[in-house]
């Protein structure tokens, strides 16, 4: 009801549609499944909730949660929400009375949002998060009283199932303005709430070049990855292929370009533990690969996808990587080959990340700084040249390697199949006889 007044869909299309009858919704939730072909799911069988997937169209229905429509309604989570109109009165005539107990209409022409009674968020804490969720979405602005309420309530989020606090912090990174809506979570009180482990970067300072806490250089890497996924075409000339790739669906409700965002955000987060001043200088010595372990336990926590976590490990794990890189001096064709073997699929997120997360050091504009990061470009032109060495079929498998040297199977063997492999890519060797030749000559060297 509220988009249908904001004109936010059109009704012919799939859209979301909430149900309330006095009793008996999964009942009449099986009914509506059977008549449209589709999916029955019982979301609370005590409470009476139920949802029918069908077409592109969800629809929840629910039992009354209390004796009136007019009751129910007054203890939904906003006023703006808390909107209804007959379906059989829409149906006969096309048009119904709206039914606004608590003032939702002109909260809607007023474009505020605001709690109807306190109460309705101890009832349920998640809702405090859905209040700057919907304030990004719609484009409101919460009431003060309103965030006074959601601020005392923040500490009680950490009782909602993660499950819950998975899917608001999912349509937070769904949205344009991530950024602008987690320093809203954070004025709340509710950021470090849903992410504990990012109280300790608030009060982590950095050396120069660096200008910022690690929370609010990590929140400038999010606007720039919010900045970059909106204007990714200009990311001359690789704009529509990364536009492509960012699109591509990881499970969940998530696309690459959300992953990045969390990415940006969690990319520093064991800065402080491994903060230490030697010689007086301060350094964050292998805070890349214990920052990889504290965002699998992240992504576990919340129940993310697995490929999303291991997106996720794999970026903060190597995000110092194209650093280290251009430290070391011109990029080595083994250097190049090494970086997409160990990134693969991954390694364009990875230079996306590391273009946000350099241009977070001061605050500059990730294209800016995109202008003239010539290894990065590098980098970037290697994605198609290295797929293509891939795609080459093996010259040598196990069966051969287990023949060549005696062996059982076992990670010998694949140790001597990633170095004949690496030869092979890198042009070294060219057919089978000279890969075995290879592996005769150098067998015993350590595999870097």
């Amino acid at each position: 009801m509220r988009d249908a007044r904001l004109r936010r869909v059109e009704l012919a299309a799939g859209v979301d549609v909430d149900v309330a009858v006095p009793t008996g919704a999964l009942a009449l939730g099986r009914r509506v499944a059977r008549s449209l072909g589709g999916a029955f799911v019982e979301l609370d069988t005590d409470r009476g909730a139920a949802r029918v997937v069908a077409d592109g169209t969800q629809v929840d229905l629910t039992d009354y949660r209390a004796p009136t429509l007019a009751d129910d309604l007054a203890a939904r989570d906003f006023t703006v929400n808390a909107l209804a109109a007959s379906i059989p009165e829409l149906l006969v005539g096309g048009r119904a009375r709206i039914v606004d107990p608590t003032g939702g209409l002109a909260d809607l022409r007023a474009r505020r949002l605001r709690v109807p009674d306190e109460r309705v968020l101890a009832d349920d804490p998640l809702r405090a998060l859905r209040g700057v969720r919907l304030e990004a979405q719609l484009g409101f602005r919460l009431t003060p009283r309103t965030v006074r309420v959601i601020r005392g309530m923040a500490p009680k989020v950490a009782t909602v199932a993660p499950e819950r606090v998975r899917d608001e912090l999912i349509a937070l990174l769904r949205i344009p303005d991530t950024a602008r809506a987690l320093r809203r979570l954070d004025a709340l009180g509710l950021l470090a709430v849903v992410l504990p482990e990012l109280a300790p970067m608030r009060a982590t300072t950095q050396p120069a070049p660096h200008r910022f806490t690690v929370l609010e250089h990590s929140l400038r890497a999010v606007a720039g990855a919010d900045l970059v996924v909106a204007r990714v075409g200009d990311v001359t000339p690789f704009g529509e292929e990364l536009r492509a790739h960012l699109d591509e669906p990881m499970g969940g409700g998530l696309g690459r370009s959300h992953v990045l965002k969390l990415a940006a955000l969690l990319h520093d987060v064991s800065k402080p533990e491994t903060r230490r001043a030697i010689a007086g200088r301060v350094r964050f010595f292998e805070h890349d690969t214990i920052g990889a372990g504290r965002v699998r336990v992240i992504g576990e926590r919340l129940r993310l996808p697995a490929r999303v976590t291991e997106l996720l490990e794999r970026l903060v794990r190597h995000h110092l990587r194209p650093m280290h890189l251009a430290q070391a001096g011109p990029l080595t064709r083994r250097a190049r080959y090494r970086f997409f073997r160990d990134l693969r699929e991954d390694s364009r997120d990875l230079l996306l990340l590391t273009i946000v997360d350099a241009a977070a050091v001061t605050g500059e504009s990730p294209f800016r700084v995109w202008r003239r990061a010539g290894l990065v470009h590098e980098l970037m032109r290697g994605w198609q040249e290295e797929q293509a060495v891939i795609a080459v079929p093996p010259l040598v498998r196990g069966g051969d390697v287990m023949e060549r040297f005696g062996l059982l199977p076992g990670p010998e063997v694949g140790r001597l199949l990633r170095r004949v492999r690496e030869a092979q890519d890198l042009g070294l060797v060219h057919d089978r006889e000279a890969a075995l030749a290879y592996l005769d000559s150098s067998r015993g060297g350590p595999l870097e």
